[in-house]
């Protein structure tokens, strides 16, 4: 049965409610739509897209772009060094953080208000790009991976959220149980405070690795050879500067690129290099939020 006592919502916050539905629901479509518009061109034909018969899903079905793609040599090239810079500097990027957050966390740590002051001037003052572009030249990583993973190792905004999450979300007290059965801080650290840590570790995770992915000014600065160009770098050169890999138009006949088999590949290009984020983000999802929550309360 229902309930005849239940208490009506005044008009004007029913239809305050429905504004702020209908709001966020344009906001979505803004948004969700040129997502669509590309993924469908890209699996288009290519005289669809350019005589603009496609607006919201694939006209003429074909697949020839992307058959197109996974026979460059370049392109996979780009693919397998964007997946080891992400994956090995997102490794670097995850250790260095918490062992810098956690002693930060550490009230018996005197130092640490300021070391904290020190790297919070570093988010608003550095040496520029020249100063830095010759430090790695002294270093002799130019033209090297490494130009990619240590200039970066580690952001000072994901270390303050690291050492907020560290003081609010881990009781002291089990730091001192932990003390009076002998366990050392580095034992505390892998074997209790990790452990608990899962949310922001994947929350970090997500920012570093999309950072690392979307990436290719580093590359663009600090690197010669093209064995090493990452994927973004590659996808730059195609989508703005026109420069696309011989291998991907090979196969498709002259006429057809003069149709705007180009412009379809473009769209393939960016479906190809969103696919991994858009498999990493619901394995951290259920932690995304707790994590970002948690981390931001001042500490």
């Amino acid at each position: 049965m229902f309930n005849r006592n239940r208490i009506r919502e005044p008009l004007g916050d029913r239809i305050l409610l429905l504004v702020i539905y209908v709001l966020l629901t344009a906001l979505m479509l803004t948004v969700l739509y040129p997502l669509l518009y590309i993924f469908s061109s890209s699996l288009s034909s290519p005289k669809a897209v350019v005589s603009g018969q496609v607006w919201l899903l694939p006209v003429e079905l074909s697949f020839k772009a992307y058959a197109s793609i996974f026979n460059s040599s370049q392109l996979m090239l780009g693919y397998y060094n964007s997946i080891v810079y992400t994956v090995i500097g997102t490794l670097i990027n995850v250790a260095f953080t918490v062992l810098l957050a956690f002693p930060l966390s550490q009230r018996g740590f005197g130092a640490r208000h300021v070391v904290m002051v020190l790297m919070i001037i570093t988010m608003f003052f550095d040496g520029g790009l020249i100063p830095t572009y010759l430090l790695v030249k002294e270093l002799h990583m130019l033209d090297t991976r490494w130009a990619l993973w240590l200039p970066g190792a580690l952001s000072v905004f994901q270390v303050i959220i690291a050492r907020t999450f560290f003081q609010t979300s881990i009781p002291l007290e089990l730091q001192e149980a932990a003390k009076m059965d002998g366990c050392r801080d580095t034992r505390y650290l892998v074997s209790i405070v990790l452990p608990l840590s899962k949310p922001i570790l994947a929350v970090m995770t997500l920012m570093y690795a999309v950072g690392h992915w979307n990436a290719y000014f580093d590359a663009l600065i600090y690197l010669r050879s093209e064995s090493l160009f990452p994927l973004q770098y590659v996808l730059r050169n195609v989508l703005i500067l026109n420069a696309a890999d011989p291998e991907m138009l090979a196969n498709t006949a002259t006429r057809l690129r003069d149709q705007g088999f180009e412009q379809v590949l473009k769209y393939a290009l960016i479906v190809v290099a969103c696919v991994p984020v858009l498999i990493l983000y619901p394995f951290v999802q259920k932690h995304f939020v707790k994590g970002v929550m948690i981390g931001s309360l001042k500490g």
